[in-house]
């Protein structure tokens, strides 16, 4: 199935489009004013330049925003740091989170809470387009952990099937430019920067050295903690960085 493209592949093509037709449409116009076809050459040059340097700026502008949200470092991330990353970004928006166990989460990888609502979150980390597989699977935590409905959160996008299936199923995508968008209307320092998180995570130390499960962020009264995914079994913790 056709993949969907993307707002910026789509704001592309319109540019390139209106470029085509003001280049043709001043050569015509200057050609019917003056009958000169030197002249109609030179100002249909002049117009792709305006064009061109517009675009030019639009890239830089796009590239500057790309650089401000950190998604190059979130394209780096491993699973595991992905999901503690958006466990810091979701709590930086004033939602109460808990970033489930690796095994048996049930669908779920963060579940949040704010005025008396509960979301289930998945979280994929994708270097394509995410399938219905993961909207399936949101979907079905949504009884499980009593939740209202179900969000999939990706750094990609997703193939034209998962959106068709999110919207009969209380699942809602937030894809790449709008984990973008939601990063840059953070307020500075609510959230640590993603290059912070994978140093403060290092695929290696999310394992518990006691019995070899997943460390997962966890909440107290003196603040938060990894902990271990086993717990009551295994009791061991350990502590956040504070970057």
């Amino acid at each position: 199935m056709a993949r969907r493209k993307s707002k910026v592949k789509q704001e592309e093509e319109f540019i390139q489009g209106v470029m085509s037709l003001a280049a043709l449409g001043s050569l015509g116009v200057t050609y019917i004013l003056t009958k000169s076809l030197q002249a109609s050459i030179i100002v249909c040059v002049l117009v792709v330049a305006v064009v061109i340097a517009i675009l030019i700026s639009r890239k830089m502008k796009h590239e500057e925003r790309l650089k401000k949200s950190g998604i190059s470092d979130i394209d780096k991330m491993e699973g595991i740091q992905f999901e503690q990353y958006l466990g810091y970004l979701f709590r930086g928006q004033g939602y109460k989170t808990e970033v489930t166990k690796a095994a048996g989460d049930y669908g779920a990888d963060l579940i949040l809470q704010k005025d008396g609502k509960k979301i289930v979150v998945q979280a994929k980390r994708y270097s394509k387009n995410v399938g219905i597989k993961a909207v399936q699977e949101a979907q079905a935590s949504i009884a499980h952990y009593g939740a209202v409905e179900a969000w999939v959160v990706s750094n990609s996008d997703y193939t034209t099937a998962a959106y068709e299936l999110a919207k009969s199923n209380r699942v809602k995508l937030i894809n790449r430019e709008t984990l973008i968008e939601m990063i840059l209307a953070m307020n500075p320092g609510s959230a640590p920067t993603p290059k912070a998180v994978i140093a403060e995570v290092p695929v290696d130390e999310m394992t518990c050295p006691k019995c070899g499960n997943k460390l997962v962020l966890r909440n107290s009264a003196r603040g938060q903690f990894y902990g271990c995914s086993s717990f009551p079994k295994c009791r061991h913790i350990k502590p956040v960085k504070v970057s």
